[in-house]
């Protein structure tokens, strides 16, 4: 296979200039030094490891992730720059998925506009907002292919087709990194994960993944490849076996694939604890020679396993590794940190963000790409657009006035929910009808996220009772009896979907369809809008009621988006990326 080279190193620097720096700075660094550029701290309180500060002191960092602090990203910095041997500064790393504070629909809707304009965008907005909060690098686009909905990550890539998955790949990294790493309103972006996650056996996250080199070659890699022709600044290896090798330490994936034939020039950075999970995996039998088949691979960055700072040094003096092959691993780090101008620029202005999220046009851009990403799956005799002059309209359901299932999963951390939903869309919308709303009964997971204990606002309140759930039921169905109009909202709470988000059923949760049916039963116009992030089987949905609108987990202007469309202010953007199975049992399933 002919070798490019696509490497995400536009800068106003040169090439020869920025080895010459590179250079420099690798004459002057201890070999600990060279191995802590190796190393992603946690900034969080539940990180692993010893506290961030000590590392970065002793130049034990290059990078620092699970941190969303403004204040703190400078006070880091600080240590960095003026207290660290080298001075080198850090790399700010967060998942930006779909927005920092201005929320867009979630990859896998953005993918459902079949239009490269709406993630380019969309990204570029996200990337102005976190590089004003202080971050340089975003953990996103995910561009795994996913046949099985059963698989909670689904909801972050672009669906089932290579062809759509590398044109919103490049337009993805487009977004993020513009055209110039040195641009202050711009972050590196990360293809991630590389390669195969979104086959995991039976849509089980973390599971392994059998692919031929034949399905790898034209279905899984196309978007990755489109991320390095697109010039992609880093990459993440995945979590899980491939073919029984560990991604993150393959290195058929990340030498002879990444770099050989396609020419990346970039780094690659582990997933979570992905090298010391290499023991794990049976791949390696300690912590040592886990970061030996990891560094050999071909793996730069080891996120907070801490593996490589505490074997690194020894497998030098040992004779395992060369200083040489240290050094190779380090430079493309220090490139970008030299392309991206930190070494001239290494502090954020603590007033910025605010000023930034201020901008009307950021909010104006995310109901166009809710806009752009709905799907109207059904509108049998004509009923919608619906009349602005109706009198009573009942919207119902649990997700009509959630501010978490419109945002959706995968927010930065410390994010505070603001979305505009559908319930208070419909009654900006309407300001002179009576619009009256029941959430029915509650519905949850089956088993709680682990998500919830981690991320600020998720505490779970108790379940409701079986009373409890039937006067809800009862309330719903009381609302709409008095209704002209009942729109109906339904879906996936947003910790349905997303990491550790498998579901063996694509039913709707909980008591929904029965809700449905009970109000459909009535005998009033009813239109269903659906918020979730996988495909759902809405066998009796699709058969009984007559306008179906998919909305995704739309984003900050969600709710907007959803009346604009509802009521004739736009058309829906959107063609399925997916294919939508009758059974989860029916799973993996798709068109090619």
């Amino acid at each position: 296979m002919k070798k490019t080279k696509k490497s995400g190193t536009t800068s106003a620097l040169s090439e020869a200039e920025v080895t010459k720096r590179v250079d420099a700075l690798l004459a002057k660094m201890s070999l600990e030094e060279k191995v802590g550029q190796l190393n992603q701290v946690g900034g969080a309180e539940f990180a692993p490891g010893p506290k961030a500060e000590d590392q970065i002191r002793k130049g034990g960092a290059g990078s620092v992730l699970w941190l969303n602090d403004t204040k703190k990203f400078n006070e880091l910095q600080k240590v960095a720059v003026e207290e660290s041997p080298s001075g080198i500064p850090l790399l700010f790393a967060l998942d930006v998925i779909h927005g920092y504070r201005t929320i867009f629909p979630v990859p896998l809707a953005m993918a459902a506009s079949w239009d490269p304009n709406v993630p380019e965008k969309s990204q570029a907005v996200a990337a102005r907002e976190a590089r004003a909060a202080g971050l340089h690098w975003t953990f996103g686009p995910m561009l795994d292919i996913c046949r099985d909905a059963r698989w909670g990550r689904i909801v972050e890539g672009a669906g089932e087709d290579p062809f759509l998955g590398a044109a919103m790949a490049a337009a993805q990294v487009r977004g993020f990194q513009g055209d110039d790493l040195a641009d202050p309103e711009r972050v590196l972006a990360c293809a991630k994960h590389f390669a195969g996650y979104g086959y995991s056996d039976a849509g089980r996250d973390y599971d392994p993944a059998y692919i031929s080199e034949t399905q790898l070659r034209n279905t899984v890699l196309p978007p990755f490849k489109a991320a390095v022709d697109a010039g992609v600044a880093t990459f993440m290896s995945a979590y899980m076996d491939l073919n029984d090798v560990p991604a993150s330490g393959n290195r058929w994936l990340l030498r002879q694939v990444l770099r050989e034939e396609w020419g990346f020039e970039g780094f690659v950075v582990s997933d979570a604890f992905a090298v010391g999970n290499l023991v794990i995996q049976g791949h390696a039998k300690d912590r040592r020679d886990a970061a030996l088949r990891g560094l050999k691979a071909g793996l730069n960055m080891d996120m907070s396993s801490y593996t490589y700072t505490e074997n690194a040094a020894d497998l030098v003096a040992k004779g395992d590794l060369t200083v040489a092959e240290i050094e190779e691993l380090v430079r493309p780090i220090l490139a970008l940190k030299v392309r991206m101008g930190l070494f001239e620029r290494p502090y954020v202005d603590e007033g910025l963000l605010e000023q930034v999220i201020a901008r009307p046009d950021h909010r104006e851009a995310s109901r166009w790409a809710a806009q752009r990403s709905m799907v109207l799956l059904r509108n049998e005799g004509g009923l919608l657009p619906l009349k602005k002059d109706v009198q009573k309209v009942a919207v119902i359901g649990p997700l009509a006035d959630s501010m978490q299932a419109t945002e959706g999963s995968w927010m930065v951390f410390g994010h505070t929910p603001a979305a505009v939903t559908v319930l208070a869309g419909i009654r900006a919308k309407l300001p002179n009808a009576e619009v009256t709303y029941a959430s029915g009964p509650e519905i949850r997971r089956d088993i709680p996220s682990w998500f919830e204990t981690m991320m600020a606002g998720q505490a779970s309140k108790p379940a409701q009772t079986q009373e409890e759930s039937d006067a809800a039921f009862q309330a719903a169905v009381e609302t709409a009896r008095a209704a002209d109009q009942v729109i109906m909202v339904l879906g996936e709470t947003d910790l349905m979907s997303g990491e550790a988000a498998s579901r063996a059923s694509l039913d709707l949760p909980g008591r929904q369809e029965e809700l449905l049916k009970a109000v459909a039963a009535l005998g009033k116009p009813v239109v269903l809008v659906l918020l979730n992030g996988r495909p759902l089987s809405i066998n009796w949905a699709a058969e009984n009621i007559p306008a179906i609108l998919e909305a995704w987990e739309p984003g900050t202007e969600g709710g907007n988006a959803v009346a604009d469309i509802l009521f004739g202010d736009a058309v829906p953007g959107g063609k399925l990326p997916v294919g939508f199975p009758r059974k989860g049992s029916h799973a993996p399933l798709y068109y090619a």
